[in-house]
């Protein structure tokens, strides 16, 4: 007896704060939440700055641009949907804007995964409804790497 249909992959549940981060990645845009009193980037989402406790925040598009700041390989089937899919990496994601996101690394061997490497945004289709970002080694030289 074979089962026909793949477990799904999880899915973020939309909520009014995530909304427009998530409605963007469906548009290939990544978009990082701004102050608009003080200038801080802030991630997660919050619905006031960390730092001057503002609500005049708005959402901007990001450059894409970052470099891993750290990252693990995953050996283990913790999710039904991500069997087919291990081993895959887990990484910190520094990006240009000065934020730090966890992504997956696509385009590259794990082995090949290092620390400080240039990366841009791509996204990856995870349900009919949702896109995530996820991120590929850059072949860009502006950043030093």
């Amino acid at each position: 007896m074979t089962d026909d249909a793949a477990p799904a992959r999880p899915q973020p549940i939309p909520d009014h704060a995530s909304l427009p981060y998530l409605e963007a990645s469906f548009d290939g845009k990544l978009l990082v939440q701004k102050c608009l009193h003080c200038g801080t980037f802030l991630r997660p989402v919050k619905p006031r700055c960390s730092l001057c406790f503002s609500d005049d925040l708005a959402w901007l598009e990001a450059t894409g641009r970052a470099t891993v700041y750290s990252f693990t390989v995953v050996h283990q089937r913790l999710h039904p949907g991500l069997a087919d899919e291990v081993p895959y990496n887990l990484a910190l994601i520094d990006l240009e804007e000065g934020l730090r996101m966890t992504s997956r690394i696509v385009g590259v061997e794990n082995g090949q995964l290092r620390i400080g490497m240039p990366l841009e945004v791509d996204f990856e289709t995870w349900g009919p409804e949702t896109r995530l970002p996820v991120f590929r080694p850059s072949n860009s030289t502006e950043f030093g790497g």
